[in-house]
């Protein structure tokens, strides 16, 4: 198979996905209305409710979503071959994730940007609002500390990414003061940004920054990692307009830049996918493609950590309710476009059969790693820049988006812990959340091993609550749309689907763990079991009382809701 037949007909899936079902999900299901005011303006307050330029919005959400996981789990997902890959990324992304990040960001739009945490609790009830808390909370410590292990790795093992993964932030910093404070043009700003961030790319790859073996008394791993969380502490406190926004702007035009570069390079190589479409010599060990596929390929085909990252951060920056579309549904394209570069770079970026089975030797190998060296190969061959600056290139791509996800995770860790003690009654300040937030995360980092290994240990239990999340995300979604006498058929669907193949493979890992004798992820894993079930019960009650209740006017409720801060 030919890398550039599947180049061509993913980026036309996903792009038709967006011209046509995204228009009518935008102008038919959710209905959304350019004169209504949102949040951003009604409850502006300069730290997090911030109206914001649609193109830089976008540019925070689509980086914010898009870290390592659509890099890591398509580049694992590939040792059951490269098909099942491809159809549940391009055909996820279309009829799964756009729908669920664009209506996970009409719904916050829809209650005063709340967050998905606390539509639960209008819409499901207060026992689903609470056992829904704890999934966000434990979704996000696993985000935050997986994506700090894998940043940390990638720059130890790259590099010459670390110059420009760091410059970056001041990249970012200035871009913030020249947009909002010297009010200078969106478009120079941004072609000066991307001129700075890729010469920083070439000041990496000349001087690489390599640590010694021990830093402090700690691994360089276990250093990059304890710095990671430092930043991302400092970044989430900060008004978003000062880094968050431009940060990730700036690192959005980078992606679609080096997204640029790998798909050019598969034009011009037009190198040969070596891996099989069904890989029927699967190494001993590895789990059953169903349902394991459908949680190792979360973000880039659909994740829960979209919608709270809609209903936590963008839904508060929403200029026009009509700039959703653009923002959520498009946001979900460019991730499914990382996502395919990834099951290209992992599956056409080697010589050989046996030169991809030798990296693919166990479940769980390949990832990052596989993305940065296949990927590096192609550009190599296609645009015949040297090896060095493609991997390079490529390792900083994930490290900046690794990052940016981590910043935002840490502010929406900080929002549902300041959330979880209004609910008791503690009112908990934005510094304690922060110091809350980043302890736990670090310590789960640390829990499996000194050497900073523990977050990848929890990434199988990541994928599933992510994948948990966005269906749980979706009852919430339905339940609306019954409350306005809508169809809920393009939210059901993907809703069940993404429910069963969870809680299924919830059970088939809880097997798994207990006979090895993992016990932190059989707790965690019977935890968010547990938790899951019951928020389904409480869901399909919700629901069942939605269908049965008389339809009420669109606005008038959400006005209601507005006035009451319901």
């Amino acid at each position: 198979m030919n890398s550039l037949i599947l180049a061509v007909i993913g980026i036309a899936m996903v792009i038709a996905g967006y011209l046509l079902y995204g228009k009518y999900l935008g102008s038919r299901l959710y209905r959304l209305d350019p004169a209504r005011t949102t949040p951003a303006h009604t409850q502006q307050d300069g730290v997090d409710y911030v109206p914001t330029n649609k193109y830089i919005l976008w540019g925070h959400h689509f980086t914010s979503v898009a870290g390592a996981a659509p890099i890591v789990g398509p580049a694992v997902a590939v040792i059951w071959g490269w098909l099942p890959a491809f159809l549940w990324v391009t055909l996820g992304t279309v009829f799964f994730a756009g729908m669920h990040d664009l209506g996970a960001l009409w719904a916050s739009v829809r209650n005063r940007g709340q967050s998905i945490g606390a539509l639960s609790g209008r819409y499901i009830g207060t026992h689903g609002r609470n056992l829904f808390l704890v999934v966000i909370f434990l979704l996000l410590l696993m985000v935050n500390a997986t994506f700090a292990v894998v940043i940390a790795g990638l720059l130890v093992d790259t590099p010459t990414a670390v110059i420009p993964a760091w410059g970056a932030v001041v990249v970012a910093l200035l871009i913030g003061q020249a947009i909002y404070r010297a009010k200078m043009s969106l478009p120079v700003v941004s072609v000066v940004g991307v001129v700075a961030l890729y010469g920083l790319i070439l000041l990496g790859d000349r001087f690489p920054v390599e640590l010694p073996e021990t830093v402090l008394g700690m691994s360089a791993t276990s250093f990059w990692i304890v710095v990671l969380f430092l930043y991302a502490g400092i970044a989430s406190m900060l008004p978003v307009w000062v880094l968050l926004q431009p940060r990730d702007y700036i690192n959005g035009l980078q992606l679609f830049i080096g997204l640029g570069i790998l798909f050019v390079s598969v034009l011009i190589a037009s190198p040969t996918v070596v891996a099989p479409a069904m890989n029927d010599a699967v190494p001993a060990g590895t789990p059953s493609m169903v349902p394991l596929l459908f949680v190792t390929i979360a973000c880039g085909a659909v994740s829960g950590f979209h919608g709270m990252v809609s209903s936590g951060t963008s839904s508060k920056q929403l200029n026009k309710e009509t700039d959703a579309k653009f923002v959520g549904y498009f946001g979900a394209v460019g991730e499914g476009l990382l996502a395919l570069g990834s099951i290209i770079a992992a599956t056409a970026g080697y010589r050989t059969l046996a030169d991809w089975e030798a990296v693919y030797s166990a479940f769980g190998q390949g990832g990052a790693g596989a993305f940065v060296e296949g990927g590096g190969a192609i550009v190599n061959a296609g645009l015949g820049l040297p090896a060095s600056l493609s991997a390079t290139i490529l390792a900083t791509m994930a490290v900046l988006f690794a990052a940016t996800t981590m910043d935002t995770g840490v502010r929406l860790q900080r929002f549902v812990i300041q959330e979880a003690g209004g609910l008791v009654g503690v009112k908990v300040g934005t510094v304690v959340s922060t110091v809350i937030a980043v302890g736990v995360a670090l310590g789960l980092s640390f829990g499996a091993g000194a050497d900073g290994s523990g977050g990848l240990t929890i990434w199988p239990l990541f994928g599933t609550t992510n994948q948990l999340l966005a269906g749980l995300t979706l009852s919430i979604v339905a339940i609306m749309l019954l409350r306005k006498g809508r169809t809920i058929v393009p939210v059901l669907i993907p809703l069940v689907f993404l429910l069963t193949m969870t809680v299924y493979a919830l059970i088939v890992q809880l097997g798994g763990w207990y006979s090895e004798g993992n016990w932190l992820l059989v707790v965690l894993d019977v935890i968010i079991l547990v938790a899951a079930i019951w928020v389904i019960v409480e869901a399909i009650s919700a629901m069942v009382s939605a269908k049965k209740a008389p339809p009420v006017d669109d606005d008038a409720e959400d006005d209601v809701v507005a006035a009451s801060g319901g």
